[in-house]
């Protein structure tokens, strides 16, 4: 009885062990999965967003001369 008792807890440590084992794997896997999204996120944002940009300083920049010329105009009295 005390052979098939101890035969038991050791497969039951055994598979307790692998268990705790196999879940590190599987966290690692997880972060990996998360990091990946992560920067498929952040490459189409870059992509969506870059040419927006691009335009907006190209405005801003044909506006610049518009608005202040470059040169400034002194009067004496």
């Amino acid at each position: 009885m005390i052979n098939a008792y101890a035969t038991i807890a050791s497969f039951v440590a055994v598979a307790q062990e692998r268990l705790r084992r196999d879940e590190k794997g599987a966290t690692a896997v997880e972060y990996g999965l998360m990091v990946g999204l992560i920067a498929v996120a952040i490459i189409v944002a870059v992509t969506a967003l870059g040419g927006g940009l691009s335009d907006l300083f190209s405005d801003v920049e044909g506006q610049l001369p518009a608005v202040g010329g470059g040169t400034t105009t002194t009067t004496t009295p």
